[in-house]
Order: C-alpha cells, then sequence, then structure tokens
C-alpha cells in the first residue's frame, strides 16, 4: 500500500542530492542483537563519518531531509525492519552500539524486548535536534541529559507494556506528528 509514496520519496531523494535513497545503521536490538536500520536518507552522503548526533538547523541535511525528517517519513523503511521481525511498532528506539555500551545494567533492560518505530521517548524528544543545538555541548547534553531520561521512559513502558500503552503511544505519536 505505501509502495505509491516510498516511489515518490525516493525520486524526490534523487532529484535533491547525490547518493543513494535509503540509508542503513547497525543498530543495537533485543538481546544486544546487531541489526541495520533502514531510513530514507536525508543527510548529505557520507555525513555519519562527522557524528552521530543531530543537532539544530545541521548543515548535512538536505532540503528534501528536512521535510522528511520534520514529518517522520524518513523512519517509514523501518516498517521492512518490523516485517523482518527486527524490530516492532512500539518498544524501545533502538541505539548505535556506541551508547549502548555505555548502558548500566538496569538500563540494559530495554534491550529485553522489541526496538520499536516509536515509544514514549519518541513523543517526549520529538524535536530533540532542536533540544540539542541549543545546548553547549550536544553530545555531552546527550550523554548526561537526554539519554538517561529516554531510556527511564523505555523503562517505564516495559513496566507497563500492554495492548493499550501501545495503542497510546501510537495515537501520541501520531497526534506529535499531524500537529
Amino acid at each position: 500500500m505505501l509502495s505509491p509514496l516510498f516511489l515518490i520519496i525516493a525520486v524526490w531523494i534523487i532529484l535533491d542530492s547525490k547518493g543513494g535513497v535509503f540509508y542503513k545503521q547497525i543498530r543495537i536490538g533485543k538481546n544486544q542483537t546487531e541489526f541495520g536500520l533502514y531510513k530514507f536518507r536525508s543527510m548529505a552522503t557520507g555525513s555519519d563519518k562527522k557524528g552521530q548526533i543531530t543537532i539544530g538547523n545541521d548543515s548535512r541535511i538536505t532540503k528534501v531531509g528536512g521535510f522528511i525528517r520534520k514529518y517522520k517519513i524518513d523512519e517509514l523503511p523501518q516498517l521492512i525492519n518490523i516485517l523482518k521481525g527486527e524490530m516492532s511498532v512500539v518498544g524501545p528506539r533502538p541505539e548505535v552500539k556506541k551508547y549502548v555500551d555505555l548502558y548500566s545494567k538496569e538500563q540494559l533492560t530495554v534491550l529485553s524486548v522489541l526496538p520499536g518505530l516509536s515509544d514514549y521517548a519518541s513523543i517526549e524528544y520529538f524535536d530533540e535536534q532542536t533540544v540539542l543545538g541549543k545546548a553547549k555541548d550536544p553530545d555531552k547534553e546527550y550523554l548526561e541529559v537526554v539519554m538517561p531520561a529516554k531510556l527511564n521512559l523505555n523503562l517505564k513502558y516495559i513496566a507497563d507494556k500492554s495492548i493499550g500503552t501501545d495503542l497510546k503511544i501510537i495515537f501520541k505519536t501520531l497526534g506529535k506528528i499531524i500537529k
């Protein structure tokens, strides 16, 4: 059903900037298993070599990338990850190994469930890039403030996990995107 939308976005990305349509990044999933997370490419090719954190009006983001990131359209290819059984619709967002290696024993609990397309932290930090853009030291802000807060929200999700909670998160996420 989404293939016409995927095709339109793919052509738009190709016309906007050089490089492929998709971006694949290794993330850590359930039981600390590595997997390739798919996204529509929203940055100039090779941007990941210049840092993991995206802040403010990051110059690496393409024109199309700004739009698809704003409306979370860049995340749609993760439906492939869901079909492959690597992710679910709702669950803690998967993180890169660099940050997972810093988790405490309690925080590692978030890796006991499938990662998801959305979670409480995705809603709370919907505009994380702007928040980090205002920080004096974005890396330090992420490590000391944002990441621990997101992990606490993920632990809350695991404690309250139910179909009702999942539906609540899905509707809140859609509400944020529409708003």
